[in-house]
């Protein structure tokens, strides 16, 4: 089961996402500020992140480049910010896919998919590759 940390302080896309993320088998991890992604981050292990831009301690971009400076889990930003400067800041800081809202339910939960998709394909190369390695 895929371990996703959600980043959002708006109740309502909390309330959505969950219920919809849970309903597709995903275990899921709210946050609602960047503190408290702080500490679920210290504490857990993600195959996927979800992080609004505005919050209300910060900046998703911000947790963005924590969180890269250690992983390289992949990361959604998911906010309404449309702005080209903020979709390519998000995008170069190591930002995987950036949504705008409103968004598509199942756009975003194919996203997620093909995002976990290739996590999985390039750790299965990395212990292929491993694996091998060692054999020699």
């Amino acid at each position: 089961m895929s371990r996703i940390l959600l980043l959002e302080d708006d109740l309502s896309i909390i309330s959505g996402l969950s219920f919809a993320l849970k309903k597709q088998g995903f275990e899921i991890e709210i946050a609602r500020t960047i503190k408290e992604a702080e500490e679920c981050w210290r504490k857990g292990r993600y195959h996927l992140l979800i992080l609004d831009v505005s919050l209300p301690d910060g900046s998703g971009f911000d947790f963005c480049q924590t969180v890269r400076k250690e992983s390289e889990v992949p990361i959604i930003f998911l906010t309404a910010s449309d702005e080209e400067m903020n979709i390519i800041m998000g995008l170069d800081i190591g930002g995987d896919d950036y949504i705008t809202k409103p968004f598509k339910l199942g756009v975003l939960l194919s996203r997620v998919n093909a995002l976990l998709r290739r996590a999985k394909n390039i750790e299965k190369k990395r212990y292929r590759t491993r694996f091998k390695w060692n054999q020699n």
